[in-house]
């Protein structure tokens, strides 16, 4: 399966970014659509350029003004009469891709609503402990009032009595705003390290994800090469593991597996599959311990 690589627009290019993200961190759901051979375009005079891989065949479709004014498959033109026969596949593909675009911008929303409120915890924190400081030195100030005011005169002495007993709760409240403030300081800390990790995190996933594209295609061509299969796209579907590889249903030689095995530890190892446009699943799928 050869990968195109295309120039797409900054804010697409975001979007797709944080789309991964997210789909990272769910459950994988297997379908006939493939994240990682998708392109989309778009121009200023309301055309649209799609490209994508769809169970097993490479789709191309323009648009403009959302009325479609072209489309071929697997590079073969499709001509208008025949339109209506890919009318479900051309369906799915519209709306898959129109969901991964609002779901994209949800989590770049979000991410900056987590940002700006982790910004805020941590100005809230540095003003609490301003007015701790403040609430402190005038806790501090009654009281220096309270022993003047009772030397002074004894008739002063009750009033004296409340403002020291003022001042306590002063400094009760000034040490409650303290231990606040720092609770306060303590959470903006937790939640700037969260985010750091969720996107250190984000990051590994998708290296990960690109990392095991890439392996996989290196083992079809390898397959390619020692003949179990025809051509790259003579893969329908795979199980591979710590103890047998199955190619497109048949078990293969113990000195085919090993040879795999030694090379592809990372699928070997991780319990994977691989299925392609026959049954409802589609995809690579590591199951790693």
């Amino acid at each position: 399966m050869k990968t195109n690589y295309f120039k797409i627009s900054t804010l697409l290019m975001v979007s797709l970014a944080f789309a991964a993200v997210a789909n990272a961190q769910k459950p994988t759901k297997k379908t006939a659509y493939d994240p990682y051979n998708n392109y989309a375009n778009f121009s200023s005079n309301g055309r649209e350029q799609i490209q994508t891989h769809w169970n097993g065949k490479t789709y191309q479709i323009e648009l403009l003004k959302d009325k479609m004014t072209s489309l071929a498959i697997d590079g073969e033109t499709i001509p208008l009469a025949r339109w209506g026969e890919y009318s479900k596949e051309i369906a799915a593909i519209r709306e898959q891709i129109k969901k991964d675009r609002i779901q994209a911008k949800k989590d770049q929303e979000q991410a900056m609503r987590d940002q700006q409120q982790a910004k805020r915890d941590q100005e809230q924190a540095s003003r609490d402990q301003l007015q701790a400081k403040r609430d402190q030195e005038q806790a501090r100030l009654d009281q220096e009032h309270a022993k003047t005011e009772q030397e002074q005169a004894a008739r002063d002495q009750q009033q004296a009595k409340r403002d020291q007993e003022q001042a306590v709760r002063d400094q009760e409240q000034a040490k409650r705003d303290q231990e606040q403030a720092g609770r306060d300081q303590v959470q903006a800390k937790r939640d700037q390290e969260q985010a750091r990790l969720d996107q250190i995190q984000a990051k590994k996933d998708q290296e990960r994800a690109a990392e095991d594209q890439r392996l996989l295609k290196q083992m079809t061509g390898d397959l390619v090469k020692d003949g179990i299969i025809a051509n790259e796209e003579a893969l329908h579907d795979m199980s591979f593991n710590s103890e047998e590889l199955i190619v497109n249903g048949v078990k293969q030689s113990d000195s085919v597996f090993k040879r795999y095995a030694a090379k592809y530890k990372r699928f070997a190892q991780g319990n994977s599959s691989y299925e392609n446009g026959k049954k409802q699943f589609n995809g690579l799928h590591i199951h790693r311990n």
